[in-house]
């Protein structure tokens, strides 16, 4: 592995912390609400979070998602507890998106008001779309609320015409795995 991407898999410190930010969400469960934070979903467990800009896009829909859902068996060989997906979209849409995608694997994390997301200092607008503030897309491997490794796409800025992606697919995440973990 050269420097670089050693650099890359490593420099957790990109975001200015090593720990998640505490935040409160509602989460629609069977119908009813259900309050949850981040501990309970991370808490005491190694968790793989990846986080996009929105459900039902292509790029989300067509690869990041479908992609960590498959590869969810492979990760768990590397100790990975859980895998959850975070946008900033309201319970209604995360549920939905999941019934759509036909999720086995991968976990929905509703982000309505972008607190994660702004926590994380990942908050970007995209009113040149008229989709508003947003998540950045990244992935994090998260050991009990820490950060262990982050994987940003390149280019954060508001209104960006791009859309990388590359550096938080499932297969960065999978080789980060793979050369440190293995």
């Amino acid at each position: 592995m050269s420097e670089d991407q050693e650099k890359r898999h490593y420099d957790i410190q990109v975001s200015g912390i090593p720990q998640i930010p505490h935040v409160n969400f509602r989460v629609r469960e069977l119908g009813e609400w259900v309050d949850t934070n981040t501990d309970t979903y991370f808490k005491g467990k190694k968790v793989i979070l990846f986080a996009l800009p929105g459900a039902f896009t292509p790029t989300c829909s067509n690869e990041q998602l479908p992609g960590f859902d498959k590869m969810a068996d492979a990760f768990k060989e590397y100790g990975i507890d859980e895998i959850y997906c975070m946008s900033v979209n309201d319970s209604f849409v995360m549920n939905a998106w999941a019934t759509d995608q036909n999720l086995k694997n991968v976990k929905m994390i509703p982000d309505g008001n972008g607190e994660f997301a702004q926590g994380m200092g990942m908050l970007c607008q995209k009113r040149d779309k008229c989709f508003g503030q947003r998540s950045w897309r990244y992935a994090m491997v998260i050991n009990d609320g820490e950060i262990e490794a982050m994987f940003i796409e390149p280019g954060k800025t508001d209104d960006t015409a791009e859309d990388p992606y590359h550096e938080s697919s499932p297969e960065s995440v999978m080789q980060y795995l793979k050369d440190f973990k293995g």
